[in-house]
């Protein structure tokens, strides 16, 4: 059975950082691909950022230079750094896993139906 754990995640201020990581575990292909996704209240679920096996790395433009996704392939572990937060930012945060090494193919928007396996989300307040 495919797990992520998700921690971190809280309040700041705007300007704050925040910093999440995501444990998977029960995951049979290790040379899998992960990203993070947000949902705010009365929005769609977003992709934020993906990474694939080899570090491979993508962003949507409203967080780039700001949010930095990595990954520790010796702790299955992935990781969320958030600079420069800002009230836009607040939503639910979800981690999730695909077993195949590389990120989707389509554009970054449609991500979510390519990832079977998610965390259980962790909420990120950013106040003005």
């Amino acid at each position: 059975q495919v797990q992520l754990l998700e921690s971190g995640g809280g309040s700041v201020q705007a300007g704050g950082s925040l910093r999440f990581s995501c444990a998977v575990s029960g995951i049979t292909n290790n040379k899998y691909s992960m990203g993070w996704f947000r949902q705010a209240p009365g929005k769609e679920r977003e992709t934020v950022a993906g990474i694939s096996y080899t570090s491979y790395t993508s962003y949507i433009e409203s967080v780039k230079g700001r949010f930095t996704i990595s990954r520790d392939n010796t702790r299955n572990t992935l990781y969320l750094e958030m600079n420069s937060l800002k009230p836009e930012d607040t939503a639910m945060y979800y981690c999730a896993a695909r077993d195949v090494s590389y990120l989707p193919l389509g554009t970054m928007t449609t991500w979510s139906t390519d990832f079977p396996y998610w965390g259980q989300g962790t909420q990120v307040t950013v106040s003005s």
